[in-house]
């Protein structure tokens, strides 16, 4: 279970009766002209009257603006207090978020978060489109071309995949789903072409305490080798469709090696991390408690593939709730692929509670090489 480049193709409209022209000056700004209208389905307040556009990151004098662009989208908004706080903490910043421009308005904004430390975002937070723009899925995509070719240059090795939250059931909304089809196109234009789709839970102290068994040991371990020799072991045979992914595009120890630095570098503390133990001695497994910028998360677990179907997952999953519990943590959250079901009871059995869907797009992994 886990919680946490191509060139970008030059952009060309997609659709139906769409005409597009585009083109990108020395300066990084593109500038480009659409026509004719096609009423989109996201309403906002940000108003435009003209028929080209311009395509550039925002700089701090365009914030007010960035924020008064007030949504009435079903999914996919960062709120304006959010966007504030991650802006101080750097996991936004004014180059992140892209903006299309027409006759002085932002007609479309797109807000990309990273690690505070990194000189590239990982994720695409927020992607909307005024509805006084045609061709919302197309100008969309250039959006996402022209950040996508920025990041590259300043050394992303893919283009930072787009994670859009969803409600549970969000197929039977008519409004939600249109919301999904349209940015769906656009993702895929600008080249993140494979989907996922992840469950999200979340446990708080109303649930209780999941019981602890006392079926495995837990011991701290300060040689990072003996993790990342766990990391490969437990990616054998998973059900986690990035590991897997990850393993056919880069090799099993690559792949263990960056997943222990990605939980490494996180908010959390690498003292949390806990090998588990059978009675006799025999590695099972281990936990990763984390933390994120916005809480305790559950982080990393898994076990051995010798090990599996014995329950022990159960084990994983409750120390790490009790762990977290104990330091006062109000809510504890989790991800995993709706396809990994035996994850998906684990929680459920541990007293987590489904809160909704994020839904994954992403590039298709470099060839082995």
């Amino acid at each position: 279970m886990r919680e946490p480049c191509r060139a970008a193709q030059p952009w060309s409209g997609g659709g139906p009766g769409t005409s597009v022209a585009a083109t990108q000056f020395a300066d990084g700004v593109t500038h480009i002209a659409l026509t004719p209208p096609v009423a989109p389905p996201t309403v906002t307040r940000c108003h435009a009257t003209a028929d080209s556009m311009i395509i550039r990151p925002s700089t701090g004098a365009d914030l007010g603006r960035v924020l008064a662009c007030q949504a009435a989208d079903p999914v996919g908004l960062v709120p304006p207090d959010r966007y504030r706080g991650d802006l101080a903490s750097r996991n936004y910043r004014p180059d992140w978020t892209w903006i299309a421009e027409q006759d002085g308005a932002i007609v479309a904004r797109a807000v990309w978060w990273g690690p505070a430390a990194s000189s590239y975002p990982h994720v695409l937070d927020c992607l909307h489109v005024s509805d006084a723009v045609p061709h919302w899925a197309d100008l969309a995509a250039a959006l996402l071309q022209a950040g996508h070719q920025a990041f590259r240059a300043a050394g992303a090795p893919d283009p930072p995949r787009y994670e859009l939250r969803l409600p549970n059931a969000w197929r039977a909304s008519a409004d939600v789903s249109q919301a999904v089809r349209w940015r769906r196109a656009a993702a895929a234009r600008a080249g993140l072409t494979q989907e996922l789709e992840r469950l999200r839970f979340e446990w708080t102290p109303a649930a209780g305490l999941p019981r602890a068994t006392g079926r495995l040991v837990f011991r701290p371990e300060p040689d990072d080798e003996a993790f990342i020799a766990v990391f490969r072991q437990i990616a054998t045979g998973s059900l986690d469709v990035i590991t897997r992914r990850e393993i056919a595009a880069r090799g099993a120890d690559r792949q263990a090696r960056e997943d222990f630095a990605l939980y490494r570098d996180m908010p959390g503390d690498r003292g949390w991390w806990r090998l588990a133990y059978t009675a006799d001695g025999q590695l099972a497994g281990m936990i990763l408690p984390n933390r994120n910028p916005y809480g305790a998360v559950v982080g990393y677990l898994g076990v051995l593939p010798a090990l599996r179907g014995r329950g022990y997952i159960d084990d994983l999953v409750a120390e790490t709730t009790r762990f977290h519990a104990a330091r006062g943590e109000p809510r504890i959250s989790a991800t995993t692929d709706t396809t990994n079901q035996p994850m998906a009871a684990a929680f459920r059995r541990a007293g987590y509670q489904a809160t909704g869907i994020r839904y994954v797009f992403m590039a298709p992994a470099a060839a082995p090489g």
